[in-house]
């Protein structure tokens, strides 16, 4: 397997405007929730090929910190330092989106 290859990958926005009125993920704690993600996964000495990294913009902004994993296209928004055990718990090791978290659409 090649080392580019993650069974999961977590992107976390921190990306950071500067003069402007609409809020980014990078004031509300996005370095900090990039290096909790590390911090988790090592804890965890998981056997698989995993990554957690910062992002630039997601797109949802207004929706607070967002964290999304790959390869599902799964968004969480809003998400707090409190919340990063029980992401990597139930959805990278248990393979079950966190659903109080998830990004709704339209016709959720």
């Amino acid at each position: 397997m090649s080392d580019l290859l993650f069974e999961k990958h977590i992107f976390v926005c921190a990306n950071e405007r500067t003069n402007s009125e609409k809020r980014s993920c990078g004031e509300q704690h996005g370095l900090a929730l990039t290096a909790a993600f590390k911090k988790a996964i090592k804890d965890k000495n998981l056997d698989m090929p995993i990554r957690a990294q910062r992002a630039g913009c997601l797109g949802v902004c207004d929706f607070g910190p967002t964290v999304a994993v790959y390869p599902e296209g799964t968004f969480y928004v809003n998400v707090q330092l409190s919340d990063v055990e029980e992401i990597v718990q139930q959805h990278i090791i248990e393979n079950k989106p966190l659903q109080r978290l998830l990004l709704k659409s339209k016709n959720n």
